[in-house]
C-alpha cells in the first residue's frame, strides 16, 4: 500500500500488514510509524490526498480560532492511536488560504475524510478524543 511519510511527504510503498512493529520510509529513513498531524499546503495537498491508500482526515483550522485550539490536543492523541490506518493532517486556513474556499469550509473547524482521494465525510465543530476514535473507526 502507498503511504506517506511525515517527515519528508515522499510517497512510501509498504506490504499491507494488520499491526506493524516498524516501518521506515524509504527515502528520509525516519519512521512512518509517527503519528503526528501533518502540516498540509496549497502546494502538497493533492499529492498527499492523492497517494496515500489509507484513510486521510483534514483538520481545517485556524491559530485564532478557540474551538480549533481545544480540539488540537484530542486530534493529536487519536492520530497517535490509529498509525499506518488513517493520516491525520491539518490545514491552517491563515496561511494556506484558498484550499477552504475548494472544500467549501465556512466555518473551522472542519474535518474532512478522504478515502481514494475523494471526501467520504465531513464534520464542523470541535470534537473530543472519544468523538473522533469512533467518527474515524466508522470509516476503517
Amino acid at each position: 500500500m502507498r503511504v506517506i511519510c511525515p517527515h519528508c511527504i515522499s510517497i512510501n510503498n509498504i506490504p499491507l500488514q494488520e499491526s506493524y512493529k516498524t516501518a521506515n520510509c524509504e527515502k528520509c529513513g525516519k519512521s512512518l510509524l509517527d503519528t503526528r498531524p501533518i502540516e498540509l499546503t496549497t502546494n502538497n495537498f493533492d499529492e498527499v490526498i492523492s497517494n496515500s491508500d489509507i484513510l486521510v482526515i483534514v483538520n481545517f483550522w485556524a491559530p485564532w480560532c478557540n474551538p480549533c485550539e481545544t480540539m488540537s490536543p484530542s486530534f493529536e492523541k487519536s492520530a497517535a492511536k490509529f498509525p499506518l490506518k488513517i493520516l491525520f493532517t491539518k490545514i491552517n486556513t491563515e496561511s494556506q488560504q484558498g484550499l477552504d474556499t475548494k472544500f467549501a469550509v465556512k466555518s473551522i473547524p472542519t474535518l474532512i475524510i478522504f478515502k481514494d482521494a475523494k471526501e467520504v465525510y465531513r464534520v464542523v465543530g470541535a470534537l473530543d478524543e472519544n468523538s473522533l476514535d469512533s467518527l474515524v473507526s466508522q470509516f476503517m
